[in-house]
């Protein structure tokens, strides 16, 4: 996975939720805006301190996040 360089977490901003660069703007509202129908060029219209790579890396977050491993749990030997 190519490293995150926008996506920080910090437990005095925003409860230490995913947030962009530092700022008060989190990655779940970007995806929000996003899955919504907003295109980057509006949301970074709506948001000018934002950047593009900022919209692309918490979609390349939202992947790694979704790309989860199912591990089989074996069954429980009951005595």
């Amino acid at each position: 996975m190519t490293k995150l360089t926008r996506i920080t977490f910090n437990p005095q901003i925003m409860g230490g939720r995913a947030c962009i660069r530092g700022m008060r703007i989190t990655v779940s509202l970007v995806l929000n805006l996003l899955s919504n129908g907003m295109s980057v060029a509006e949301i970074l219209e709506y948001y000018p301190y934002l950047e593009s790579e900022d919209v692309y890396e918490c979609l390349r977050y939202a992947a790694f996040l979704s790309d989860e491993e199912l591990y089989p749990l074996a069954p429980l030997a009951i005595a």
